[in-house]
């Protein structure tokens, strides 16, 4: 089981803040319900292959998975993050493309989807079946012989990449193709492997695989304007990890410097807010799991976070923020500078610092609300809206 879920969503949309609550309670859910550790919708590059890489390999360090099951898996992955980067079509749909990441009680699923012409689909069907029907050992005979013959897969052999893939993890790779319009079409790819890194099945007690719930994901995070949500563990490791792919994606939008910087900040402090209200991995797991959203347009981030908090923790933290939103700039500034002189070695975490500093770099108030869950807890949502020309 998962503890201390995070999840970072990052939306391009300028939705009402109700709104806004009201989809974190929405997507929270669905990460719970369908255990989803990690989901991006948006360009794959080079560049943000790398730390999508990382999360997974930080968050199998915590699980069962023994060395060889971390390598197998690993690679796997770059493989397929290759593939969707290799053949998504350069246009408009390029955005389109899917990575999800998602456990189960004795393993991990990782899927990809991307969009590609409908009068590829014939031939890629092919090579996917021509893999299906070998046995383990004929993949690795078949994958040599495609290494010294490069003609091979133009003699109606499997592609090179997809053959790849199933040398990895076994001799299955899941598939589905759905039809968008005339031209276009969907292609969802998906493994599931054990503790090992070897491909799950069920003989012939398994269902066909179907990609219909791929694609509805696809579009809630389309409809809200979603490109990453991410769930794991929030130790310190992973949290350099969420920070380290927020920051390249930051910083692959046409997005003023200052302002990309004040928002990672403020990530930041987001990330040590939500960890320091955590009751634990139990409650969490059965109330309620920690969220975090990001929305632009107009070059206003708004940034929401979700997380349990104990109810005899809600009245003393209300108070911190309706002392900060009673504050102007100069109010703010001099509000840190006395949580700042009450800091010691000693002092045990940061006091209203943090809060103070997300209202100073943001230029706004903090928009919260509490919704009770039980005599124990509460569900804590907080909102921080950063415009370019404030802070």
């Amino acid at each position: 089981m998962q503890s201390h879920l995070f999840v970072i969503i990052l939306c391009l949309n300028n939705l009402p803040d109700l709104l806004c609550m009201d989809l974190t309670r929405r997507i929270r859910d669905k990460m719970m319900e369908e255990r989803l550790m990690f989901v991006y919708r948006g360009v794959v590059t080079n560049e943000n292959s790398v730390p999508l890489l990382m999360l997974l390999e930080k968050e199998m360090e915590n699980a069962e998975f023994g060395f060889v099951g971390r390598k197998r898996l690993f690679m796997f992955v770059l493989e397929s993050l290759q593939n969707v980067s290799r053949h998504s079509d350069r246009n408009d749909h390029a955005n389109m493309s899917l990575v999800v990441y998602s456990k189960s009680d004795s393993g991990y699923t990782v899927t990809t989807g991307n969009v590609i012409s409908t009068s590829n689909i014939l031939d890629l069907k092919k090579k996917l079946d021509e893999i299906n029907h070998l046995e383990t050992k004929e993949i690795r005979t078949v994958y040599r012989q495609m290494l010294s013959n490069s003609e091979f897969s133009t003699k109606g052999g499997a592609g090179l990449g997809l053959i790849e893939m199933a040398k990895k993890t076994g001799n299955k790779l899941d598939y589905d193709f759905l039809e968008l319009d005339n031209v276009n079409s969907y292609f969802i790819l998906s493994k599931t492997v054990d503790s090992e890194g070897v491909g799950m099945h069920f003989g012939a007690a398994e269902k066909p695989f179907r990609g219909k719930a791929v694609a509805q994901l696809e579009r809630l995070l389309a409809e809200n304007n979603i490109y990453l949500i991410w769930s794991g563990h929030i130790s310190q490791d992973v949290g350099k990890e969420v920070l380290s792919f927020t920051e390249t994606k930051l910083a692959e939008d046409d997005i003023e410097s200052n302002l990309r910087r004040r928002v990672f900040s403020i990530l930041v402090e987001i990330i040590e807010n939500v960890a320091k209200y955590s009751p634990g991995q139990e409650a969490e797991e059965q109330y309620g799991m920690p969220v975090a959203m990001i929305r632009f347009e107009n070059n206003i981030y708004s940034v929401t976070t979700g997380n349990l908090i104990l109810n005899d923790k809600v009245e003393h933290l209300k108070g911190k923020l309706d002392l900060i939103n009673q504050n102007d700039k100069a109010g703010l500034k001099e509000l840190f500078r006395k949580s700042l002189s009450v800091q010691t070695i000693s002092t045990d975490g940061t006091g209203n610092m943090g809060l103070i500093d997300m209202a100073r770099k943001s230029g706004s108030k903090l928009v919260y609300l509490f919704e009770k869950i039980n005599d124990l807890y509460s569900y804590y949502t907080l909102t921080v809206k950063i415009e370019e020309n404030s802070g």
